[in-house]
């Protein structure tokens, strides 16, 4: 045993796990569109079908209109999103503010009424990246930050 208690450990594997799995699950989502040919097509879909649906809150009335006037731009810009997210959360890169905006995406998706099976879990795992500090500890830049500590030789004392 190395001295570390289970405890100090479970945190930082806990968020770990729920950051990948986030990620895997954007990296899902973005992959998926893209085989798809996603496109403005798609967006004024979703834009219309807001416009038109009792369910979609008002508040949401200018994001469509914005979707509309520049669905070009969210056809593309929706999948690289969603792959941008899968990328950072699952080499840890910014994992914080990955779940964060991943919250804010799924809520956009959410207020127009686009609700899949895996949204919701996927809230709660952002979640969970959200309330354990730790989550990137186990990630692409605490490696390169623990092998680089290990590198520096110590200042030699007089």
């Amino acid at each position: 045993m190395t001295g570390v208690a289970p405890r100090t450990l479970a945190a930082p594997l806990i968020g770990g796990a729920a950051r990948v799995a986030l990620g895997v699950l954007w990296l899902i989502e973005g992959v998926i569109k893209l085989r798809a040919g996603f496109g403005a097509p798609d967006i004024l879909l979703v834009a219309d079908s807001a416009a038109n649906n009792s369910r979609v809150p008002d508040y949401f009335a200018p994001m469509g209109e914005l979707m509309r006037a520049l669905s070009g731009l969210f056809g593309v810009g929706i999948p690289l999103l969603e792959l941008a997210l899968g990328v950072l959360l699952i080499i840890g890169v910014i994992p914080r503010i990955a779940a964060l905006a991943s919250i804010g995406t799924l809520a956009l998706y959410w207020s127009a009424d686009q609700l899949a099976a895996q949204y919701p879990l996927m809230l709660v795992l952002a979640a969970v990246v959200l309330a354990i500090p730790r989550s990137g500890e186990w990630s692409l830049p605490a490696l390169v930050r623990r092998r680089r500590d290990r590198s520096v030789p110590e200042p030699r004392r007089v």
